[in-house]
């Protein structure tokens, strides 16, 4: 009898000993799995994250340099309009200049450069020259004479001009017409102006802000 609970006594420790043993192990793999689990989740935190910081750098340079972009092209935008207002008021003032040249005793000599070039333009025999009533008492034979000359030694042809009959110009300048009024040629202060205006611009760029564009 005694045997028999020895050996019934041996048999139950062997069977607790290897439970024992087996959840020590079931234990112990479920505490490895977790901790390979937190190990995977804090990577996975730390890879969101940094991506998450990446992204809002690249965010950052991002508005950083549409500020910055937009703020050049403000800054290109006002300067230009600067610009422009410059170069209006310049030619405003020469225009006005030029008006206040009628009374100067030199203002012929203008005159009569603007018709040479309208009637060497114009390409007629035979023309008549128009101008402002201010301007009108100032092209007298004698101008027109020299004009003539001007245009032979220039082009080599002959041309004949006359003082128009008809109404004089409301603006500043001169216009050359054919004889069979078939064809003219403006040379209007403002016509004048329009016609060389990018050249003007350009000479009055060069003279404010060349500078500005040689330092940059």
């Amino acid at each position: 009898m005694d045997s028999v609970e020895k050996e019934k006594a041996a048999l139950i420790l062997g069977i607790e000993t290897d439970a024992r043993a087996e959840a020590g192990k079931i234990i112990e793999e479920a505490e490895k799995k977790a901790a390979e689990k937190r190990v995977y989740a804090e990577k996975k935190l730390e890879s969101m994250l940094d991506g998450a910081r990446q992204k809002a750098a690249e965010q950052a340079e991002a508005a950083k340099k549409k500020i910055i972009s937009g703020a050049e092209l403000e800054a290109k935008r006002r300067s230009m309009h600067v610009r422009d207002a410059a170069i209006r008021d310049i030619l405003d003032l020469a225009e006005k200049k030029l008006y206040t040249m009628n009374d100067n005793a030199d203002y012929r000599s203008v005159l009569a450069s603007w018709i040479t070039e309208a009637a060497i333009g114009l390409d007629a025999e035979s023309a008549q020259v128009n101008a402002s009533e201010k301007e009108r008492p100032l092209i007298n034979d004698q101008l027109l004479s020299a004009v003539v000359d001007r245009i032979r030694a220039r082009s080599g042809r002959q041309v004949k001009l006359t003082l128009s009959a008809g109404l004089p110009l409301k603006s500043q300048g001169v216009v050359v017409t054919a004889a069979d009024g078939r064809t003219a040629f403006n040379n209007q202060v403002k016509t004048r102006m329009l016609r060389k205006q990018r050249e003007i611009r350009a000479v009055i760029y060069d003279a404010l802000f060349g500078d500005d564009r040689k330092g940059q």
